[in-house]
């Protein structure tokens, strides 16, 4: 029976012995750093949590606690060192340490009016009683508010969502902030000397300051005011979890749990607080999101929401611009609504104008070889009439031979199918139309000018064609004022070498692409041009020649310019000579 006896009683003296010696371990390795938030001063502080650190050891044999005071920055800072075992902060710090360090809290304190671990602490707004125009948060908008700092829970942070929930985003500047700092009392201050249309203060504390015959509570009135069933102070938000304390992440579980257990077994403190299981914090989590602080920041660029929050100003400025934009477009357009009718009127005119000036440029040219156009046509007609006089002789002599008739008649015919076709390019070329673009094959349209210009002057230089583009290349434009750009530049080219011998003189047309538009080249061989000439040869009623009247080459260079191409000349490449040159940036191919 006695040796069942120390059987039994062995476990526990072996238990004994194990924490006599972790204490004894942890008293050399030095004290347990407990960090408190002190956004009070050290003073108060020290009031409300100095007794804490002894309280914890004579709770937890063996373990010496040491209490740091730190603001919050520090704290953080702190933790991110790993200076601390512990920590006691405010709920707002604590959800930011858990997100960024994974601390984790032990216990929760309890005020004396909480109603539960998780609604212990809110916000109240205060304005004065007097205040008629001031009943509900958005009532605020664009007035003056009171508050302790832009990181103070109870004294900022719960009210601001409140705020944002009514349409009023304090941080984008709906209301104008005054932050006094603490103590708390200060933004009442503010509220009673009329610096502040209202206050943010924590919950119970007019209550308290009443108690305490600091204010007269008749002299304010609580703003959007709710009232929990229980608990015993007014509020304007919903009641969230007050201070944690909270393990870092490298503390030995079996020192986290004699803490734990030593805080719940604590009594109150003289001022009433006591300590309870750890709350859920989620409520804080989600304040957190909805303001966009803290773990949740980055929500303010990847939300639209967000987006909206932090560029609200510069989207506001940007909208304001928008409208002052489209009042002026409005304006204007109402002014230039005035004068579009004179416009339109005006570019008809100019349209109409431009083609009378094509329209007597072709004219100007068929003037200029009227003469060698009777010529062109009086051949034909002399051979017919030779031919039909002949044919009256022969049949006058009663001679029937029909085949020197038929020769006859094959010949009249060929001469008038000969005068017929001058005729009808003459005519096609000087008819007077609407201009009209059509899709052709740009080497057609070369020859048939060249066909044209051989027309009308017998004696032009032989043409060389040289065609380098490929099979079937293709150019949506006004052929015919093509072809009035091209015997311009074609007869230009004869009349400066008209003083050339008959078999030095010849015109070259070259076909080609060049960075995928289609370029024609027209150049001759006649004497050098003066660079003061060849600069002036495009402006209107500037001539070389005596009896020209200098619009022919300024008419080819419009016309070119509204195909959206460019004309120019240089010298030729050998020289002498000029050569002529014309893109066209709206050509194709179609193969």
């Amino acid at each position: 029976m006695h040796s069942r006896r120390l059987l039994t009683a062995f476990p526990v003296l072996l238990s004994l012995l194990l924490l006599w010696a972790a204490g004894a371990l942890a008293a050399e390795a030095g004290p347990t750093r407990i960090g408190v938030l002190a956004y009070r001063g050290p003073e108060e502080a020290v009031a409300s949590w100095g007794e804490l650190p002894a309280r914890l050891a004579r709770a937890v044999p063996g373990h010496r606690f040491e209490m740091r005071l730190l603001a919050g920055p520090e704290l953080r800072e702190a933790v991110r060192r790993g200076e601390l075992e512990f920590v006691l902060t405010n709920s707002s710090q604590y959800v930011s340490l858990a997100a960024e360090f994974g601390v984790k809290r032990i216990a929760t304190v309890m005020l004396p009016e909480a109603l539960s671990s998780e609604q212990a602490i809110g916000s109240t707004v205060l304005t004065l009683a007097n205040r008629e125009d001031v009943t509900q948060l958005a009532d605020l908008r664009g007035k003056r508010i009171a508050a302790v700092a832009s990181d103070a829970f109870g004294g900022y942070l719960a009210a601001a969502r409140e705020f944002l929930g009514a349409g009023v985003d304090l941080e984008a500047g709906d209301a104008r902030l005054v932050f006094v700092g603490f103590p708390m009392l200060q933004a009442v201050e503010a509220l009673r000397a009329g610096e502040a249309d209202a206050a943010i203060v924590r919950t119970c504390l007019l209550e308290q300051l009443a108690a305490k015959g600091m204010l007269r509570p008749a002299d304010f009135k609580v703003v959007s005011q709710r009232r929990p069933f229980g608990f015993p102070c007014a509020t304007s938000t919903p009641l969230y979890p007050d201070w944690p304390l909270a393990v870092t992440r490298d503390v030995d579980r079996q020192l986290e749990k004699a803490v734990a257990m030593a805080l719940l077994s604590l009594p109150p403190s003289p001022s009433g607080l006591s300590w309870d299981v750890p709350a859920d914090y989620q409520s804080v989590n989600e304040l957190y999101r909805d303001l966009m602080i803290g773990p949740y920041a980055d929500l303010r660029t990847t939300t639209f929401r967000g987006v909206l929050k932090v560029y609200r100003p510069y989207l506001l400025a940007a909208l304001l611009l928008l409208v002052g934009g489209l009042v002026h477009v409005v304006r204007v357009e109402t002014l230039v609504k005035r004068r579009t009718a004179e416009l339109r009127r005006a570019q008809a005119r100019a349209r109409e104008l431009q083609r009378e000036a094509e329209h007597m440029a072709r004219l100007s040219i068929l003037g200029e070889m009227s003469g060698t156009l009777a010529h062109e046509l009086n051949q034909p007609l002399t051979t017919i009439a030779t031919y039909a006089q002949g044919l009256e002789r022969y049949c006058a002599s009663g001679q029937t031979d029909m085949a020197v008739i038929a020769e006859a008649n094959r010949e009249i015919v060929a001469q008038t199918a000969r005068a017929d076709q001058v005729i009808r390019r003459v005519r096609a070329f000087a008819r007077k139309r609407t201009a009209a673009r059509e899709a052709r094959a740009i080497a057609d349209t070369v020859r048939e000018a060249i066909g044209l210009l051989t027309t009308l002057l017998p004696d032009l230089p032989k043409v060389l064609l040289d065609d380098r583009l490929p099979p079937g290349a293709m150019v949506e434009a006004d052929h015919l004022q093509l072809q009035q750009v091209l015997l311009n530049l074609m007869r230009n080219a004869a009349d400066a070498m008209r003083e050339l011998p008959a078999d030095a003189r010849a015109i070259s047309v070259v076909l080609e692409r060049v960075d995928g538009d289609t370029v024609v080249a027209v150049t001759d061989r006649g004497p050098p041009v003066s660079p003061e000439t060849l600069a002036r040869l495009f402006e209107p009623f500037f001539s070389t020649k005596p009896d020209g009247l200098g619009l022919g080459l300024a008419i080819c260079k419009s016309i070119i310019e509204a195909h959206g191409g460019r004309l120019r000349v240089e010298p030729r490449d050998p020289p002498p000579g000029l050569a002529f040159r014309f893109n066209l940036p709206d050509s194709r191919s179609d193969g």
